[in-house]
C-alpha cells in the first residue's frame, strides 16, 4: 500500500468520478484539516454522503475510512515533495483567471480556520512567557525564516534581549548562555525542518520555556512545547500559505506592546530622534 495518501490521489485524480474529484480536491486543499476528521464531518465539509466517503476510501485501496485516516495522518508528516505540489496546483488550480481568486480565497479561509481554532488561553501564556523571559530566542529556518526575522524586528523594540536564529551552523554560538528563564520561540510548518525541531528539543534540555508557532497537532515541535500557537497554512501549491501565521505574530507583537510598558515609551521616544536625526524615513 502506498504510504502517501496525498501522492496516491493526485496520481488518480483524471480516472477519478465526479464526485470523487470533489472529495479528492477537497482534501487536497485541506492537507492539515482531513486527518482529523471523521466520515460524517467530511462528507458534510464536502457535500457529499457518508457512503460516498467510504467508497472514495476504498477506491483508493483502503479497507475503509478507519484505515485511509490512519494513512492520511501519516502522509502528512511525510509531506509531498515541491514538484508534487506543483503538480497538485495545477489540478486544483486550473490555468483560468479563476484561479488566482482560489489562491486569495485560500488565505481568507486560513484566516478564518485560525480565528476559529486560536486558543486565546494560550494566546495569553504566550505574552506572558514573552514579558517575564530573561532571554528570547527565535528559530525559523527556510520559508519560516520570513516570518521569523518579521517576529524578530518587532520583539526587538519591545524587548530588550532577543535573538534569532538564521542557521543553527552559524548562530549556533548564541545559544551558549541559554538557560532557565529563557524562552525559546520555534517556528515550523510542515514540511518542518529538523533544525528548528532540534534546537527547540535542545531548549527543554535546558530548562527553558518553549512557545511554537506551527500548523497543527502532527507537527513535531508539540512534543517539545509549553505553549502552543496554531495557524492554518494549507494551500494545495509548492509554497506554504504564511498570511494566518502572519495574523497571529501580528496580533502577538500588538498585545506584548501593549502589556510591556516599562520604559516602553520612553524607548519609542528615543528611537525617533534617532530615525529624525539620520533622516531615515523619506
Amino acid at each position: 500500500m502506498e504510504n502517501n495518501v496525498y501522492k496516491k490521489i493526485n496520481e488518480k485524480i483524471p480516472k477519478m468520478s465526479k464526485s470523487q474529484r470533489k472529495i479528492a480536491q477537497y482534501i487536497l486543499e485541506n492537507p492539515n484539516e482531513v486527518p482529523f476528521l471523521n466520515v460524517g464531518k467530511l462528507a458534510k465539509c464536502v457535500g457529499v454522503s457518508d457512503a460516498t466517503i467510504v467508497r472514495f476510501a476504498i477506491y483508493l485501496g483502503f479497507s475503509g475510512y478507519p484505515e485511509f485516516q490512519e494513512h492520511i495522518q501519516s502522509s502528512v508528516q511525510q509531506q509531498l515533495t515541491a514538484k508534487e505540489r506543483l503538480q497538485m496546483s495545477e489540478e486544483v488550480y486550473g490555468n483560468d483567471d479563476q484561479g488566482i481568486i482560489q489562491v486569495l480565497s485560500g488565505d481568507i479561509k486560513n484566516i478564518q480556520t485560525t480565528m476559529d481554532h486560536l486558543n486565546v488561553k494560550d494566546f495569553r501564556k504566550s505574552i506572558d512567557h514573552l514579558l517575564k523571559a530573561r532571554k528570547v530566542y527565535i528559530v525559523a529556518n527556510r520559508s519560516a525564516a520570513s516570518l521569523g526575522i518579521f517576529l524578530h524586528y518587532y520583539l526587538d523594540f519591545i524587548l530588550d534581549h532577543v535573538d534569532m536564529l538564521h542557521s543553527i551552523e552559524k548562530d549556533a554560538d548564541l545559544l551558549h548562555d541559554l538557560q532557565e528563564g529563557d524562552l525559546v520561540i520555534g517556528i515550523s510548518y510542515s514540511r518542518y525542518t529538523r533544525s528548528t525541531v532540534d534546537v527547540f528539543a535542545y531548549a527543554k534540555e535546558k530548562g527553558a520555556s518553549t512557545v511554537a508557532l506551527t500548523d497543527d497537532l502532527l507537527s513535531p515541535l508539540h512534543q517539545h512545547t509549553d505553549v502552543s500557537l496554531m495557524a492554518s497554512s494549507q494551500m494545495p501549491a509548492f509554497i506554504d500559505s504564511f498570511v494566518a501565521p502572519l495574523s497571529v505574530i501580528n496580533a502577538l507583537i500588538i498585545h506584548t506592546a501593549k502589556e510591556k510598558r516599562d520604559g516602553f515609551d520612553e524607548k519609542l521616544d528615543t528611537l525617533e530622534d534617532v530615525w529624525n536625526r539620520f533622516n531615515i524615513f523619506y
